[in-house]
């Protein structure tokens, strides 16, 4: 039930992830979850998630005047979901987990999820739908580009510029001062020590750039 200072949030995604940012939800003081959104099979409108509604992408521009919306797909591939309800009119929130720790000098863009116990130091500026997963560190004066995914256990370490969609897998280590450029591919537990060119995959210690398949 919605309680005095709650705002109603709907959550884009009817996956498991979106069930977890449903529980960062409960655990902060100034939204309620008020239903999900589903975009690839609309048969799954027909059941409830966690007891509340799912709606259809197409229908959810009638709900801009009292609800915000936040996105809950992992991928960067989320950027045409989150398009879409953009121009449906809807208006997105900003989640920060009360665990985590956002520089009062780091500057969040709307859309942006900030899970439990990460950190985001000073004169750091994260992109819009920018995912900060669990437990991962973002150092000072860094730049995470738009709908960048920094999965768990991260550690991107000061002076780092992230370009727009770039994934950073569970547990990497990104050594301070390198660019990792647009739609790259950190793979979990590489340590990065040079600079990654735009569209490459990169894994190991230290990190290199993935074969392609024979």
């Amino acid at each position: 039930m919605k309680t005095e200072g709650e705002s109603q949030l709907i959550i884009l995604g009817a996956g498991l992830f979106a069930q977890e940012i449903a529980d960062l939800v409960a655990d902060a003081d100034n939204w309620e979850v008020v239903g999900f959104v589903e975009g690839i099979d609309r048969r799954r409108c027909s059941t409830e998630l966690l007891g509340l509604p799912v709606h259809w992408v197409d229908d959810i521009g009638a709900l801009q005047d009292s609800c915000r919306v936040i996105c809950a797909i992992g991928s960067p591939a989320r950027k045409a979901f989150i398009e879409k309800v953009d121009h449906s009119g809807m208006n997105f929130a900003t989640l920060v987990h009360p665990t985590a720790h956002v520089s009062s000098a780091a500057v969040l863009g709307e859309g942006t999820i900030v899970s439990p116990g990460a950190v985001v130091a000073s004169h750091t500026t994260v992109g819009r739908h920018v995912i900060v997963n669990r437990g991962s560190l973002i150092g000072h004066h860094c730049h995470i580009g738009d709908y960048t995914t920094i999965s768990p256990g991260a550690n991107i370490a000061g002076r780092t510029k992230i370009g727009e969609r770039g994934f950073v897998g569970i547990g990497a280590t990104i050594i301070d001062g390198l660019s990792i450029g647009e739609h790259s591919v950190v793979a979990a537990g590489a340590v990065v020590t040079r600079d990654v060119a735009a569209g490459t995959r990169v894994a190991g210690v230290p990190a290199r750039p993935m074969k392609p398949p024979a």
